[in-house]
């Protein structure tokens, strides 16, 4: 049976990051070129260890991060299975870019579309704008290092930017560069069925189940500057929320 360090880049202890990281690392490739699917059991503590030529130390610290981030499930005397969700935190205002970071993912993006415009009358209501009111528009394919997670359409108040080019791979980033990221934001999250494009571009089934994200962003005075849409393929991206007493 082939091992995954047969066919995955090997780890080299001579990089700066460290090898439970780059562990990690192989086993989210391993996801994303569909070699481990959902419910399929990853490799023993021992048999990583040897595959790898690395410590037991090294695998464990890897499968319990793999573990906390949810890409792995630990079921008490059968071992652990690989689940290839992505869990969002719904309380918090972060970009797609800083989730996939902050999961040691890498993320970039397939541009659909970028450019300006009038706005429409179902932005102009929710985004507080004049009729005719300058916007530029970015549709693109988001991905988590080869594997796609979702559609985004994002509007913008032109004014928050110097141009639609000015926005390379994160939008918040550019926001944040000329003093107009959003400080707050409402967000709407709905299940729906992916259509036969939507499912073509995230690599499913039509009829998969999918979901949809809705957020308007606000700067510190109380102004809309940003609307969008973000299409997630369901059997990739959990949403969380924590909850607290009143």
């Amino acid at each position: 049976m082939t091992s995954l360090a047969q066919v995955l880049k090997p780890l080299d202890p001579n990089l700066s990051l460290p090898l439970y990281q780059q562990l990690q690392r192989a086993v989210r490739e391993a996801i994303d070129k569909r070699l481990l699917g959902p419910d399929d059991a990853l490799p023993s503590e021992r048999q990583l260890a040897e595959d790898f030529a690395v410590s037991r130390i090294t695998v464990r610290r890897a499968i319990e991060g793999l573990a906390q981030e949810g890409w792995l499930v630990r079921r008490q005397g059968s071992g652990n299975f690989i689940t290839n969700h992505v869990d969002k935190n719904f309380g918090k205002l972060t970009s797609f870019s800083e989730d996939m970071r902050a999961r040691g993912r890498h993320p970039h993006s397939v541009w659909l579309k970028r450019a300006e415009g009038t706005v429409n009358p179902e932005e102009a209501l929710r985004l507080a704008l004049s009729p005719g009111a300058l916007v530029y528009r970015f549709h693109r394919l988001r991905f988590a290092d080869s594997a796609p997670m979702a559609i985004e359409f994002a509007t913008v108040v032109a004014s928050a930017l110097p141009s639609p080019e000015s926005v390379t791979d994160s939008l918040y980033a550019a926001l944040e560069k000329v003093g107009n990221r959003p400080v707050r934001a409402l967000q709407r999250l709905r299940a729906l069925l992916l259509n036969a494009e939507q499912a073509k571009l995230l690599e499913g089934k039509e009829g998969d189940a999918g979901l949809l994200v809705e957020r308007l962003g606000y700067l510190r005075d109380g102004r809309a500057i940003e609307l969008s849409q973000s299409f997630y393929r369901g059997d990739r991206y959990d949403f969380i929320a924590e909850l607290n007493a009143a």
